[in-house]
């Protein structure tokens, strides 16, 4: 089994050391960064907009990962394609249109993907998981980092899993929150093909270890 795609989530990064943080994950084994773009609407915490994404992208030499916790994402697709962004994942529960989403997304040229919250069941996607390239499930209430795994997860893992391998669809399944040696190897085996690790990389004695020791999951 290959090993599973690590995106180390920038939120939990030093901004007061960015450009550092950046260079780390560009000389690890991490495959992506993840950016949080929060607005303070959908979920109550607000992180970072364009101009910081922007320097972010300057500055990362890997995937650019880019997750939208905003309302109305369709507003801002060509933004954030022109920011560096090369998959952009917006919330089921944000989008009133979300077909017409992905395709606009596709039609920026970046990968599209769909995040659920933990309350939201994965069978949502039935329609349309043909069309995504990603299924990021949240496994924290979304907003803030650091927060404790929500169990549930592990069987919401397995199901999208199903999904996807029944759908024919290509898409990678991504978890983000709570993610550390533990719960990734379980969600790994449960069929998470990405993990996303803010806290448990950044605020780690050595990043770069952890990175390395996540992707032997």
């Amino acid at each position: 089994m290959a090993s599973p795609i690590i995106s180390p989530s920038l939120l939990a990064a030093d901004f007061g050391n960015l450009q550092r943080d950046c260079q780390m994950v560009n000389e690890s084994e991490a495959d992506w960064f993840h950016i949080d773009v929060m607005d303070g609407v959908f979920v109550p915490n607000i992180s970072y907009g364009m101009p910081v994404v922007k320097t972010m992208a300057d500055n990362c030499d890997k995937v650019m990962d880019v997750h939208l916790m905003i309302v109305q994402p369709e507003r801002y697709i060509q933004t954030f394609k022109d920011c560096g962004a090369d998959i952009l994942t917006v919330h089921y529960e944000a989008c009133t249109h979300l077909h017409r989403t992905i395709q606009e997304i596709h039609n920026a040229g970046m990968k599209a993907g769909v995040a659920l919250n933990p309350h939201t069941p994965v069978s949502v996607l039935e329609d349309i998981v043909q069309d995504l390239d990603e299924v990021l499930l949240m496994s924290v209430n979304p907003g803030f980092g650091g927060q404790k795994f929500i169990e549930n997860t592990i069987k919401k893992t397995a199901q999208a899993r199903e999904l996807v391998d029944k759908s024919g669809s290509k898409a990678i399944i991504e978890i983000d929150g709570g993610v550390n040696l533990e719960t990734g190897a379980r969600l790994v085996a449960a069929g998470a093909d990405a993990l996303v690790a803010g806290s448990f990389v950044f605020k780690s004695e050595d990043p770069k270890a952890t990175i390395a020791a996540l992707k032997q999951l």
